[in-house]
């Protein structure tokens, strides 16, 4: 027998009409944000299935662009959204791909520009109640829900990578809920997803940085910890 939380029957505190295309719209975009950083000058939302149809009528894309300038599914300032945008000079767009039909219906991709002109692209799937998916970095397909606090660890596939950063997170005494491991292909970049149960310190992010093999390490603290 499964079994589910109150907060599965009565939903996310949030604003908006819909726990799936208002909270979960802001929430992946909100997950998005933590992961690529605050300096975004840009952002481009590419919708799909449900989210294209109804976006504006649900509130979609406010609570997407919300989501990306760092406000949680609660905050008042989601409807306000598009002038707060322009306020901050933060340039958006929306555009509808009717063309790719195998995907969730609530699918999303925001690619998003930082100050030094740094990209990156994340799909999100808002899979209803106010949780979500992540399922695709740049071009590695990967699954985390932002539930956890995680690590995520681009990495070069090559052996002796995965046990350097289990043996960093052994010594700082952390507690792995899930470790995934994606990748291009054999040898190619790869992304492995570590979800902690505890907190995550910074001191940790460094060690892992110190393999010549790693490229990049976001750690994304679960709002528990925040």
């Amino acid at each position: 027998m499964s079994f589910i939380s109150v907060f599965d029957v009565l939903g996310p505190n949030m604003i908006g009409p819909s726990s799936s295309h208002t909270a979960g719209a802001a929430s992946i975009a909100y997950l998005a944000y933590k992961m690529f950083g605050p300096d975004i000058v840009k952002a481009e939302f590419i919708l799909y299935g449900s989210f294209a149809k109804t976006y504006r009528g649900h509130g979609t894309d406010r609570a997407l662009l919300g989501g990306i300038m760092g406000f949680h599914t609660d905050d008042k300032r989601i409807p306000y959204s598009y002038e707060i945008a322009g306020e901050r000079n933060l340039k958006f767009s929306f555009r509808i791909d009717d063309t790719e039909t195998e995907v969730h219906p609530n699918t999303v991709d925001i690619i998003m520009t930082d100050v030094r002109g740094r990209k990156m692209t994340v799909r999100g799937e808002s899979t209803g109640g106010g949780k979500i998916h992540i399922t695709r970095i740049d071009q590695v397909e990967v699954d985390f829900t932002g539930e956890y606090s995680s690590l995520i660890v681009i990495h070069q596939d090559m052996p002796g990578v995965a046990a350097h950063i289990t043996g960093c997170l052994s010594k700082n005494h952390i507690n792995i809920a899930f470790l995934r491991l994606f990748r291009e292909s054999k040898g190619k970049k790869a992304y492995s997803v570590v979800e902690s149960d505890g907190f995550l310190p910074d001191e940790v992010k460094k060690e892992i940085l110190q393999n010549p093999h790693i490229y990049e390490v976001m750690l994304i603290r679960s709002e528990r910890e925040i």
